[in-house]
Order: C-alpha cells, then sequence, then structure tokens
C-alpha cells in the first residue's frame, strides 16, 4: 500500500525522541513527509535525517496539500489550536496527549473532526504497555473474584525547571503524566458509570508554579475503586500495582508482576456463628492458594509504542477501528478538567 506521507510537528522530546523517533522504524508504513518547529538547528537536523520538507511556522506547513497526517508534538497550552487547524486543512491527526488543556477545547476537536470527515486520534501510547496489558488481562480473566480495589502508584522524587512546570504554558504533572496513568484508570474502572473523583494536588519539589504530587481516587457504585498516585515527592517509591479481589490480588511494577488466588469452591465449608470460639481463637482459613510464577517483560521495553502508529495506520489504509479513540481521551479530560475544578486551579 502507498505510504501515508506524514508532518512532525514540534521536534522537541516527544515530537523528535519519540515520534520521528518510532515512525522512521516502519518505512514501509510513513514518510516522514514534513517538519515544523522555530527553532532552524531543529528543522536542519530533521532535513538531514529525513529528506524531508521543514518549515518554521505550523500554518504554512499544513497549507501542503501532500501531507495526510499532522502529528502536534507542541507545548500542552497548543494542541487544540494546531489540531483544529490541521484538521480544517483536510489533515488527519494525531495528537500529543494532554488532548487539551480544558474538556471545551477538546469537545471542539472531536466535533470539528467529525465536521471534516476525518480522523483524530491521541497519543496514549501507553495503552500499549506490557505490565498495563497484563494487569487487565489478570483482572478480565475473573481468577481474583470481584475487583475491590486498585491502587497504581507512578512514584519518583526529583525536582523539574522547564516549561511543563508552569501552569500558563498547560505544565504539571496532571498534564504531563497524568494523561497516560488516568487513562490507565479508567480502562480499568470501566464504563459502566462514571466516577465519583476525588483529587488532591499540590506543588512540592518543581521549579514552577504547577503540580508535581497528584492523589485521584475514582469511585463507583458498579466498578471497583481506583486510587491513583502521582509524585515527584517520594523518597521510597512503592510498587506500581497493588490489585485486591475477593479470590486473589496481584502486585509489581511495570517490569515485574506476580498474583496469586483461589478456588472459592475449595475452601472449607463455613457457617455464621453468634457464639463464643470453644479456644478464644480468632477466625483462620486455610487459604488454598494458586501463585503464578513471575511475570516480566521483554528487554525492549519501548517497543510497545510502535502498535500505536502500526494500527493507526490499519485506520487509515485498511478503515480498521481505531484502537485509541477521541471519546477516550475526552473522558480522560473529564477527569483532568474535574481535578482542576476541585483543587480550584
Amino acid at each position: 500500500m502507498e505510504k501515508v506521507k506524514i508532518a512532525v510537528a514540534g521536534l522537541g522530546r516527544s515530537g523528535w525522541n519519540i515520534h520521528c523517533h518510532l515512525i522512521s522504524q516502519l518505512p514501509e508504513k510513513y514518510e516522514i513527509f514534513a517538519v515544523s518547529d522555530p527553532d532552524e538547528k531543529r528543522r536542519r537536523e530533521a532535513k538531514d535525517k529525513f529528506g524531508c520538507k521543514n518549515y518554521e511556522k505550523f500554518e504554512e506547513m499544513i497549507e501542503n496539500d501532500d501531507i495526510e497526517v499532522v502529528v502536534v508534538a507542541t507545548p500542552s497550552y497548543l494542541h487544540s489550536s494546531y489540531t483544529i487547524q490541521a484538521l480544517r486543512k483536510g489533515k488527519n491527526v494525531i495528537c500529543e496527549k494532554p488532548m487539551a488543556t480544558n474538556l471545551e477545547e477538546a469537545d471542539k476537536m472531536i466535533e470539528v473532526a467529525k465536521e471534516e470527515g476525518k480522523i483524530l486520534s491521541v497519543f496514549h501510547n501507553r495503552r500499549y504497555e506490557p505490565s498495563f496489558l497484563k494487569v487487565k488481562e489478570v483482572i478480565d480473566s475473573g481468577v481474583l473474584g470481584r475487583i475491590v480495589l486498585i491502587k497504581m502508584m507512578w512514584h519518583s522524587f526529583g525536582r523539574r525547571w522547564d516549561w511543563q512546570t508552569l501552569r500558563k504554558f498547560g505544565g504539571g504533572t496532571l498534564n504531563n503524566t497524568g494523561p497516560h496513568a488516568i487513562d490507565h484508570a479508567l480502562q480499568f474502572f470501566g464504563e459502566k458509570e462514571d466516577p465519583e473523583i476525588f483529587c488532591h494536588m499540590e506543588p512540592t519539589l518543581t521549579l514552577g508554579d504547577a503540580e508535581d504530587h497528584i492523589k485521584i481516587i475514582f469511585k463507583g457504585r458498579k466498578s471497583p475503586m481506583v486510587d491513583l498516585e502521582i509524585t515527584s515527592c517520594c523518597a521510597y517509591p512503592e510498587e506500581n500495582y497493588i490489585v485486591m479481589g475477593t479470590q486473589g490480588g496481584l502486585k509489581g511494577t511495570f517490569k515485574q508482576l506476580r498474583w496469586k488466588y483461589f478456588n472459592p469452591e475449595k475452601l472449607s465449608e463455613r457457617k455464621l456463628q453468634t457464639q463464643p470460639t470453644p479456644d478464644r481463637s480468632y477466625n483462620i482459613d486455610e487459604i488454598p492458594w494458586e501463585e503464578e510464577q513471575k511475570w516480566e517483560v521483554g528487554k525492549n521495553l519501548s517497543d510497545y509504542q510502535l502498535n500505536f502508529y502500526i494500527d493507526f495506520y490499519k485506520t487509515i489504509r485498511e478503515n480498521k477501528p481505531l484502537k485509541i479513540t477521541p471519546e477516550e481521551a475526552r473522558r480522560v479530560m473529564w477527569v483532568i478538567d474535574k481535578c482542576h475544578k476541585i483543587a480550584g486551579i
């Protein structure tokens, strides 16, 4: 099939280190046809490496009729306006996370994509992360029983002092790391209901005015509770996952997981009693645990991100459904919007 001519707007950490790096590994599917960035050195670097057209201004780049897909990898506060401009020029768009800086912008992006009949997806690349997929597989298998609580810990300790620490640029951990973790949390929570949200966030070690410590709880009547922590001030990081179920549990990191469970039919029969225990003891069950061998991710952990572009190509060329829809990304923005309102930011 014909290669997809793709343009990348923004050649910073995300645009260059992630998007250009991934796209260049799929030369049979994509051609990096054009780039835009205000930095001449970065544009020259892209031209030398990919032989692509380069533009100082985004608005000039999207006038090129040969471009089929635009990747918007600019600072967060430009995501909405650049996406809408590209859609209006007849381009399909892959927008970096966060989708927008607020829910109103996200809704406008979806509206314009429908009006123009173009494909819009948001780069929630960690939806393909092996550990997340394995945790979801174990939960969905039912071996852990009814899931009561899922704890997700994205812990680190360190300062940041770049543009993503400033609110005026749409910075902060909620907008930066948050979309990945919130997307996972919503996948675990399910679609039976909208979650009730509790959120606390504050700046701790950051040199800017945006938050770098976040606690979000997702609560519902029909869904498991999800407890999410994303912080830059944890000197003793906990494991990334703890899952509690009525027939077992799971724990582990992004690289290693283990879980154990039991068959309820193998438990001794018990009846509720109100009389004192004969020997004054507590009730104790001998649980017939079955424990899985430790699951470990492969060596090439970053390779999973290629799956986003492989699936997107299938959507463009084979009319396959989008794996990550704008409506799913909007749900992430709905949570982010709730958190900002609760925090008064």
